[in-house]
């Protein structure tokens, strides 16, 4: 089974479409990836279908989004089904994307998003006998260290799609040692593929055009969180450190909507923490944007407050420090690669709201310490791009078409 180089791949994210808006529902740092990604992957010479679920009468069968990349949206139980029911349609899910890989668009490979594309793309491996990726993006064991539980099944599936992928990619050496650490050493390969970071969109600018431009104060302290609204995220912890700023000009922007079945009360225990702290009047909930808008809402910042549970990769912070902006961010996961502590912004032990308080207030108090950190932290993303990503996934892709399938154990 040799293959000169991977022509085709088959992408799935079965539980959200890289065409939804992130930010809100299941939408986030995947949807970007996943849609970034493959778009790099096309434009440099591979096929690419990813499949996702239907989700309404209105979308179309296929969406080509650009040459080489196309969205096939696959019909498999009700449109309103929620995440905690796609269990129960991953057979029907399987069956319309084999047969779609069968008599349509033929595979070289299949590369799983998330556990549950990932119990698809196992089945498929079998039944095809092409090789497996598996990019988990999030894991219950590492969860479960930040305090949010999985049910027992996650972890069950987990370990199945571990012992059977024939490469694992994973987005920082962090998250590589972070794995070995929660499973061992998988039978697969481990393959580090750092995401990207649209620099054409996201680069240094004018911090008073996008004030304007968001209607914004032009000389008070401006803190952005950025991400959907749930308990992994944490952004109370962001308003608690606005709180502790003890300036009644800073304002706090919320850019994301509620997500997953803790995200409206997630919601509304925020608000209820913001009355209890007095900083109504500092807090701007604003809906999720498209993508590339949200390099106003960078440019506009003071700084980025990234207090995530448990973070794989962190894009927010990528993004921002692109945009030239200082990061302060929880010291977990992906974010203790992607912040350099002190020289492109700070990273907070435990989440602590007093050390994220007094981090901003560095960052806030002393403009020319700011824009020392935003100018390394750009320098620093420039290392990262969809291109290079694209290009190390490639090679992974032709050197496991050249070897013998991992078989299960």
């Amino acid at each position: 089974m040799f293959h000169a180089v991977v022509q085709r791949a088959a992408v799935l994210s079965l539980h959200t479409s890289p065409l939804a808006q992130p930010g809100s529902g299941d939408s986030g740092g995947m949807n970007v990836y996943v849609r970034e990604l493959v778009s790099a992957l096309a434009q440099a010479g591979v096929e690419c279908t990813t499949f996702t679920r239907r989700t309404s009468a209105d979308q179309p069968e296929v969406v080509v989004v650009e040459p080489g990349h196309r969205v096939v949206h696959v019909p498999a139980g009700p449109f309103d089904l929620a995440k905690e029911q796609l269990p129960s349609v991953l057979t029907e899910f399987g069956d319309r994307v084999i047969d779609h890989l069968k008599n349509e668009s033929p595979a070289d490979v299949v590369h799983a998003n998330y556990f549950l594309s990932g119990l698809v793309a196992h089945r498929i491996k079998h039944e095809l006998d092409i090789p497996f990726i598996s990019t988990f993006h999030t894991l219950a064991k590492v969860k479960a260290e930040g305090g949010d539980l999985e049910p027992e099944w996650r972890h069950r599936a987990e370990q199945e799609i571990i012992a059977c992928a024939d490469a694992i990619c994973v987005s920082c050496t962090e998250e590589e040692s972070q794995f070995r650490r929660l499973y061992g050493n998988p039978k697969g390969r481990i393959e580090i593929v750092a995401p990207g970071v649209e620099h054409a969109f996201f680069a240094p600018g004018e911090r008073s055009g996008a004030r304007r431009a968001l209607d914004l104060p032009m000389n008070a302290p401006v803190l952005l969180f950025v991400g959907r609204i749930q308990p992994l995220k944490a952004p109370d912890i962001a308003v608690r450190a606005l709180a502790q700023l003890r300036r009644p000009d800073a304002l706090l922007l919320v850019v994301g909507g509620a997500s997953g079945d803790a995200g409206d009360s997630e919601v509304a225990s925020l608000h209820a923490l913001i009355d209890e702290l007095g900083v109504r009047d500092q807090v701007r909930f604003v809906p999720p944007q498209p993508h590339h808008i949200l390099s106003t809402y960078y440019r506009a910042a003071d700084v980025v407050v990234v207090p995530s549970r448990s973070e794989s990769f962190g894009l927010v912070a990528l993004e921002a420090s692109a945009c030239g902006i200082p990061v302060v961010a929880a010291g977990v996961g992906g974010l203790l690669t992607l912040v350099d502590h002190g020289e492109t912004g700070y990273l907070v032990p435990d989440r602590d709201p007093t050390l994220f308080a007094h981090y901003v207030r560095e960052i806030v108090d002393h403009p020319a310490h700011a824009a020392a950190l935003g100018q390394r932290g750009a320098e620093r993303a420039k290392r990262y791009t969809w291109g290079f990503a694209a290009a190390r996934l490639r090679r992974l892709y032709t050197d496991l078409c050249a070897r013998e399938l991992v078989a299960c154990s």
